[in-house]
């Protein structure tokens, strides 16, 4: 077993306001105005959000290398929904500044489905909360 990532948040004295450690890098949490917060940073599914959206954009970079292929510029946008039945979904746009033929589109979904962050949400996952 090993460790793929391992974040820290610290309180704020800020109603809903945190800071993140994550390796050498420092984020910012918090709430909307509307929820309370000061929006001084992303709020928790921002960063859900943000992480299958990189996790998106990285695998497809790295299967273009491997590839040897230049996909070019393109982006990625993902949208986290509930509606009123607490029923949750995402979804994710990846849109490139140059057209793909048919197959490179087919290509991109297959290996979209297969980004690690993906396989992630879409099976369970157990969490083990400890007190220290």
């Amino acid at each position: 077993m090993s460790v793929i990532a391992r974040s820290l948040v610290k309180t704020d004295p800020a109603p809903w306001k945190g800071e993140i450690t994550s390796g050498k890098h420092h984020f910012i949490t918090d709430k909307p105005e509307s929820f309370g917060g000061h929006d001084t940073g992303p709020a928790p599914y921002d960063f859900l959000t943000a992480s299958l959206a990189s996790c998106t954009m990285i695998t497809l970079r790295m299967y273009a290398q491997h590839k040897e292929i230049d996909f070019g510029e393109f982006t990625v946008e993902v949208d986290f929904f509930m509606n009123k039945e607490q029923q949750e979904w995402i979804e994710r746009r990846v849109t490139f500044k140059n057209p793909l033929s048919a197959e490179w589109q087919e290509k991109v979904l297959n290996v979209c489905s297969k980004t690690p962050v993906t396989k992630t949400l879409l099976r369970s996952l157990e969490i083990h909360t400890t007190l220290g």
